[in-house]
């Protein structure tokens, strides 16, 4: 079975786990079409054992749903796939490119889809997502709410599949980081985030929140993105400056060692109008680190945690502040949570489930 993988994402290391699972199982042939650079991010992994790598030019490189790849027809021509694996939405050019040469090629193609909330896209992405959700042969859908919301515009329900995110947790677990701690300056409990500094992300209401804390901590963020600044200010403002560290975006390779820093990992997300918190993988990935964590809840979050850490209200800063203060005052609390964490990823979020879920995918489409 030969499969052809497009996705954005294959730029970072850390998102070619799953397809070396996929290319151990039997009978399948692989090869990805990575962007030489998607954004400020260049090709971090550009050659693989388990299947083939092919790295080529993207235009509009860093806009999302407009970007495209001028070289896919002569890959596709060359490769002849039997699946086209286009991990990208349904409404993105990228995914319209790639199933009208599926279409022009009889190549079963399939979309991955994270939408959970159901949208009216302008002109030309309606345009889009009508021609792709009427020749798609199949969808995987991150969650079961990401499900609905597909079968809502239309998609055959018997045509989905759920599978979240998995994480590497070979590379995810509990590690040694004395020494990074040391050049952190974290000396105290320190409460942790890491992502995108951005409002939808609620990175002004953890630093609200700390504020509130009596006992000794440190905030470690690491990220970026528009709200940069802010922090600084709004850390000035709440008096707590000398509390936090701000580490700008780190390669994928790092961020075990940044995680295992932390004493508690917050995803503190905020629902807008047009977004919810899609699933959160940096919640899975502290989890299977054994970092206790905290998430509000909004989309995805809760059902990603479950009973193995703790939720509250979104854009509740008291709320958080007593969830954080409960996990400083409560040692025994962490290492259930720590624990119970790890085990849910292993039972749940693994690359090894995902693959082979993606594999009985391939199985039913060309059957």
């Amino acid at each position: 079975m030969k499969v052809l993988v497009i996705w954005k994402a294959l730029v970072s290391e850390a998102y070619h786990k799953r397809f070396i699972e996929l290319a151990k199982l039997k009978d399948v042939e692989l090869t990805l079409i990575v962007p030489t650079r998607w954004h400020k991010t260049n090709l971090e992994k550009g050659f693989c054992n388990e299947y083939k790598i092919i790295p080529t030019k993207i235009v509009l490189s860093g806009y999302n749903h407009f970007h495209w790849y001028p070289r896919l027809e002569k890959y596709v021509r060359q490769i002849r796939p039997d699946i086209f694996h286009i991990e990208e939405e349904h409404y993105s050019f990228v995914t319209y490119q790639a199933i009208k040469l599926a279409k022009k090629y009889n190549i079963k193609c399939l979309f991955v889809t994270w939408q959970n909330i159901y949208k009216k896209y302008p002109f030309p992405f309606s345009r889009i997502e009508r021609y792709n959700l009427k020749n798609a042969d199949y969808a995987i859908a991150g969650s079961k709410e990401v499900k609905n919301v597909l079968a809502g515009k239309g998609f055959d329900n018997k045509r989905i599949s759920e599978i979240p995110l998995g994480v590497d947790t070979t590379m995810f677990h509990k590690i040694e980081s004395t020494e990074l701690m040391s050049k952190l300056c974290l000396e105290a409990f320190t409460i942790g985030y890491l992502g995108r500094f951005v409002v939808e992300k609620g990175v002004i209401d953890l630093l609200k929140a700390v504020s509130k804390i009596k006992d000794k901590f440190n905030l470690l963020l690491v990220g970026d993105g528009e709200l940069r600044n802010k922090i600084t200010i709004e850390g000035k403002h709440l008096g707590i400056s000398d509390n936090i560290r701000v580490v700008d975006s780190i390669p994928s390779s790092q961020v075990p060692n940044y995680l295992n820093c932390m004493d508690c990992l917050v995803l503190p997300s905020r629902t807008t109008r047009k977004w919810k918190e899609q699933f959160g993988r940096v919640l899975t990935e502290a989890m299977s680190c054994e970092v206790p964590v905290i998430g509000s809840d909004s989309g995805e979050i809760p059902n990603v945690i479950g009973d193995c850490g703790l939720v509250f209200k979104e854009g509740d800063v008291d709320d958080l502040s007593s969830k954080l203060t409960r996990l400083i005052n409560n040692p025994d609390l962490r290492g259930e949570l720590a624990k119970k964490g790890r085990q849910r990823v292993l039972d749940n979020f693994t690359q090894k489930k995902a693959a082979r879920e993606t594999y009985k995918i391939y199985q039913k489409m060309i059957c």
